[in-house]
């Protein structure tokens, strides 16, 4: 987008100079018509009764060039022919206005002339008059706009000021405007939202490079560990061992930078191949998946079919990573329900355990970029903090939203356990380690698994947290509404 940068301030200017000189020739140029229409009137109206005042005059008998002379005058001219042909006084050799002729009642004839160059005077005058405070009006309006202009334009130097105040590191500074219910207002107030939202943007950008180095610093120090060790062993046994220490390090590394990677191209604009997908069946695909990776484990899918148009590898990657967070979290004992429905033209696909779940203040939080609410089980299970936002990125992508909501909020599943047990810290798990068979993760290639590699084994949201039995009623299947962490996906539904 380019955009034009003339002064505003003469724009302003000369715009309402412009204007009010357009008003004032249109004011001038009335005014001279109707001036040169009164005249013309006043002219004949004078003329009628020079030829009154004749008749007048003969009744008094006053004759001939008596009655011309007292008749002329004020460029006004006579010509009185008698009934014998003689003339008196001569008709003007300079062009005239109006004439107006009358017989009088001795039978003479009178015409009476109105020369051109009184009106013409007059109407001289009237437009030097009118020229002369037309251009004292633009001069004293151009003076008092220029005035007004600066005054009216100072938010905007105040904006200019500002701006490269914190183009040269003095953040913190705002306009604060008084209202915000005019134009200036609510252009400052929106140059302060701006200022805000990059500050804040500058912000978890440095603080992700903060993170994100540590969290790199530590696989890589393992791999130097390792390899430093290696370089000292003889035994084969204990090469071996180091050697699937390195190459597990090797891969909690590869992930990091995979996710990294991935959470950029989501930012910067994800590409989908996007088709006809029933989540049901990719909810179902899921169960076969992790009963694979843990078969003791209790998963199950229900729902009815539910078609969108998206990328069924991205999908697929999303219910993954919310179907390992929720196994991650409850652990093997745990209990995972994937339930998908048609809500207001909307596919939801919802997500619920029976863990102790996520508390009500982290359940936006938990989507921002390396955040764990169980530091140490994320660092045994290899979660960078990275798996939810590029979840919620791939929703997006597809129109829809991915949430944590309240347990109460959606009856997911008719046979979740009862709360793990109160007052325990509640946790969500972050897999970022979240392939299925022949799929890559968003923007890099899976890296093979390793024999001896255990970072995914599960590990109880609540480490300790003992979890009652399951209590049977005939509302349910296995109990009451879902107690855990309960993750909602919604994507609109295809067409």
């Amino acid at each position: 987008m380019s955009l034009r940068t003339v002064s505003l301030r003469r724009r302003v200017t000369l715009s309402a100079i412009g204007v009010l000189a357009v008003v004032l020739i249109g004011v001038v140029l009335s005014v001279d018509a109707l001036f040169a229409a009164q005249s013309k009137r006043d002219v004949d109206t004078a003329l009628l009764e020079k030829a009154r005042v004749a008749q007048q005059l003969v009744k008094q008998r006053v004759r001939g060039a008596d009655l011309v002379d007292r008749l002329e005058g004020r460029g006004v001219e006579v010509r009185l022919v008698m009934p014998d042909g003689t003339v008196f006084g001569n008709a003007p050799d300079e062009e005239v206005a109006n004439e107006v002729s009358r017989q009088l009642i001795d039978g003479s004839t009178i015409t009476v002339y109105a020369e051109s160059s009184v009106i013409t005077a007059a109407q001289t005058r009237l437009r030097r008059l009118l020229l002369l405070v037309g251009f004292g009006a633009l001069a004293v309006t151009a003076g008092a706009m220029v005035l007004t202009v600066r005054r009216a334009l100072a938010p905007l130097d105040a904006m200019t000021t500002l701006a490269r105040s914190i183009a040269r590191g003095n953040r913190g500074s705002r306009l604060n405007p008084s209202r915000a219910d005019n134009e200036l207002g609510r252009t400052a107030a929106a140059f302060d939202d701006m200022l805000d939202s990059l500050e804040g943007s500058e912000e978890r950008t440095k603080r992700f490079v903060a993170d994100a180095a540590h969290e790199l610093r530590t696989p890589i120090a393992g791999v130097q560990a390792v390899a430093e060790a290696l370089m000292q062993t003889a035994g084969a046994e204990e090469r071996e061992r180091l050697n699937l220490l390195l190459v597990r390090e090797s891969r909690r590394a590869g992930r990091l930078v995979d996710d990294l990677l991935a959470l950029a191209r989501i930012e910067a604009g994800l590409e989908l191949h996007r088709e006809r997908v029933d989540l049901l069946a990719l909810a179902e695909a899921e169960v076969g998946r992790t009963q694979l990776l843990a078969p003791d484990f209790d998963i199950a899918a229900e729902g009815e079919p539910a078609f969108v148009r998206g990328d069924p590898q991205r999908l697929a990657q999303v219910l993954a990573n919310l179907a390992d967070n929720a196994r991650q979290a409850t652990g093997l004992s745990g209990r995972v329900r994937l339930r998908v429905s048609r809500e207001g033209g909307f596919a939801v696909f919802v997500v619920a355990d029976n863990g102790p779940g996520v508390p009500m203040e982290d359940r936006e939080r938990i989507f921002d970029r390396l955040v764990r609410l169980d530091e140490a089980r994320d660092q045994r299970s290899g979660g960078s903090g990275l798996g939810l936002p590029i979840a919620r990125g791939v929703v997006r992508a597809h129109g829809g939203e991915l949430s944590c909501i309240a347990p109460g909020q959606h009856r997911a599943v008719a046979d979740p356990y009862p709360v793990a047990s109160a007052g325990q810290p509640d946790a969500v798990a972050d897999v970022t380690d979240d392939r299925r068979p022949g799929m890559a993760p968003v923007g890099g290639s899976a890296a093979p698994d390793v024999a001896g590699d255990d970072d995914s084994t599960p590990e109880p949201r609540g480490a300790g947290v003992s979890r009652p039995e399951v209590v049977s009623d005939a509302a349910g299947r296995d109990g009451a509404e879902v107690s855990g962490a309960v993750f909602e996906v919604r994507i609109p539904l295809a067409e």
